[in-house]
């Protein structure tokens, strides 16, 4: 399963940008899509995650501010973030939550994209 990630980037405070994600390979279905994110120092955190169903999480630190949503045809996520603040500075990452057709679930990681959010 391999993740293509892209939408990073320099943005001003107070500013926008649009995270997207699309999973490829062989599964049997994806049940969960997610984004995280790891600030220099800082332990990767979650931002948020959405299943195939709809079903949303967030971090309370970007609720109001992010929008996660999903595309069950493309395989693919996206992560609306407006409001930018520079504490949202950090490397982003995918991740996707498969169940193979063996019916084991694994777990996969994107390469990450970088926000930063400075004046």
């Amino acid at each position: 399963v391999q993740l293509q990630a892209s939408g990073g980037g320099l943005v001003q405070p107070g500013g926008s940008l649009r995270l997207s994600c699309a999973a490829s390979g062989s599964f049997f279905s994806i049940n969960t899509m997610g984004w995280y994110r790891q600030a220099p120092g800082k332990q990767r955190e979650l931002v948020a995650t959405i299943t195939t169903g709809v079903s949303t999480l967030y971090a309370d630190s970007v609720k109001g501010r992010f929008t996660i949503s999903i595309n069950n045809a493309k395989n693919t996520v996206y992560l609306q973030m407006n409001s930018l603040k520079p504490e949202d500075t950090a490397v982003y990452f995918c991740n996707v939550r498969v169940t193979m057709f063996s019916y084991e679930e694994n777990s996969y990681w994107g390469q990450g994209t970088l926000v930063t959010v400075s004046s």
